[in-house]
């Protein structure tokens, strides 16, 4: 391997080409006309513009990507999270065309995308998952059956998709109904695919994830667990590490599960698995992220590990050594800085960003692709900047993020700063024992719509 078009946008593409020199090799940017005067264009090697500024034109635009590979001779992709980092198709053709997909298989990506065959992996391989339908179901009155027989409260879920994406909680038939046309729809433009499926509604659970590595020659290792339960509308807002109010031995079975499922989808690079973990600490699987994941830094910071880089050396063909994500210090969270508006339904703000102060000091890393002056577009992901703070114990790191996001201080569009300052003051964050409903709960108390 010696040079890396990166297939995709913001900070993640500025921690690829940052691996990559580490690593002594060379990079290729590609970018739409809205994104012209990003820092990722200017730090590459080289830089390519392949389309629009919808994302449809030019970061989802498939022959606009493998010709900027072509022309570049880039003799690797590597896809970062979101656009196209989970289509076994684009996968299959870097595949096809003599290209490096730093990423695993297309195989493994069709089996991590199809949630009803994930699921029958997973319970073959002997760890529980939540109950539901057992196959996607297409029609309004098949559905309709299949709740019934499970029982209300459900979700409705996209079967070739995640992230949220589709996802609704339904209570009764008539929000099924209505659920099914909205979610199926959203689904086929996210995915697709409009096939939907159901799953047991838990009332209550933590969402815990753990992040895996393994290289070609089927070594295994896992970089510890994660805390996701920060969620607005299923999207994360705040990820810890290591997962705060669970036991040591929930914890380690945890771990050796994700390594146990890994290892039932023959899996190679980085990639998380999901789950959901009830009031009694009995855990269920709910899916398997095959891509690296935007909350990927905490568990850095607690191994002192460079995942971005291992990554791309298990794609050369590089040997993992298991025993070094076995060494976990001290504590870690992050905070995804949004442009949005949390006065206005969390709308997204562009504009142009002028920025004050920037938060930095010991156990403070901001991983970030604005600068003064950089226009925030409508087009893409709203996330800003994602705030990284680590220290000894988990009630340090809160105090050391509260200040640091005191120091972020920006204008020119709308951000959640606030909201995230008030989520780590209060006392059911700060126990360690919320749940996936407590920020749609602190949201419904404070008077905003959430």
């Amino acid at each position: 391997m010696d040079k890396i078009l990166i297939a995709n946008r913001g900070e993640i593409a500025l921690r690829i080409i940052e691996a990559a020199r580490e690593l002594g090799l060379s990079t290729v940017a590609i970018y739409s006309e809205a994104d012209k005067n990003q820092l990722h264009v200017e730090l590459a090697d080289e830089a390519y513009c392949i389309g629009p500024r919808e994302a449809e034109e030019s970061y989802l635009n498939l022959p606009a990507i493998i010709g900027a590979a072509d022309i570049s001779n880039a003799d690797a992709i590597h896809p970062g999270y979101g656009f196209m980092s989970e289509n076994p198709h684009f996968a299959e053709v870097c595949e096809g065309h003599g290209i490096n997909f730093i990423g695993p298989s297309s195989e493994t990506l069709q089996l991590a995308g199809n949630k009803i065959k994930s699921k029958e992996i997973v319970k073959s391989a002997g760890v529980q998952v939540v109950p539901g339908t057992e196959e996607a179901v297409e029609n309004k009155d098949r559905l309709k059956a299949k709740a019934e027989e499970l029982r209300y409260p459900l979700i409705l879920k996209a079967a070739y998709g995640g992230g949220g994406r589709g996802m609704r909680i339904v209570k009764d038939e008539d929000e099924l109904m209505e659920g099914f046309t909205s979610s199926s729809k959203e689904a086929q433009a996210s995915f697709g695919e409009g096939a939907m499926y159901l799953e047991r509604y838990l009332p209550n659970p933590k969402h815990v994830e753990v992040q895996v590595i393994a290289d070609e020659d089927g070594n295994y290792g896992h970089v510890g667990e994660r805390e996701c339960s920060t969620q607005r509308r299923h999207q994360k807002i705040i990820e810890e590490a290591p997962a705060p109010g669970i036991s040591g031995e929930t914890r380690e079975q945890l771990r050796e599960d994700a390594i146990k499922i890994a290892r039932a989808f023959n899996y190679t690079s980085l990639g998380t698995v999901e789950f959901l973990v009830d009031e009694d600490e009995n855990y269920y699987f709910i899916e398997l992220n095959a891509r690296i994941q935007v909350e990927h830094p905490v568990s850095e910071e607690i191994t002192g590990v460079n995942l971005v880089k291992d990554q791309i050396k298990i794609a050369d063909g590089g040997e993992l050594d298991p025993d070094k994500y076995n060494n976990f210090q001290g504590h870690a969270i992050e905070c995804r800085i949004n442009a949005e508006d949390p006065e206005r339904d969390f709308l997204p703000s562009a504009g142009d960003i002028k920025i004050r102060q920037l938060p930095g000091g010991n156990g403070v890393r901001l991983d970030t692709w604005i600068y003064n002056g950089i226009t925030v577009s409508p087009y893409y992901d709203s996330l800003l900047a994602k705030l990284i703070v680590s220290g000894d114990t988990r009630y340090d790191t809160i105090t050391k993020t509260i200040s640091a996001l005191r120091r972020f201080e920006i204008s020119g569009v709308k951000t959640n700063k606030a909201l995230h300052l008030d989520l780590l003051r209060q006392k059911e964050f700060r126990s360690g024992n919320y749940s996936i409903t407590f920020l749609e709960r602190f949201l419904g108390g404070s008077g905003r719509e959430a």
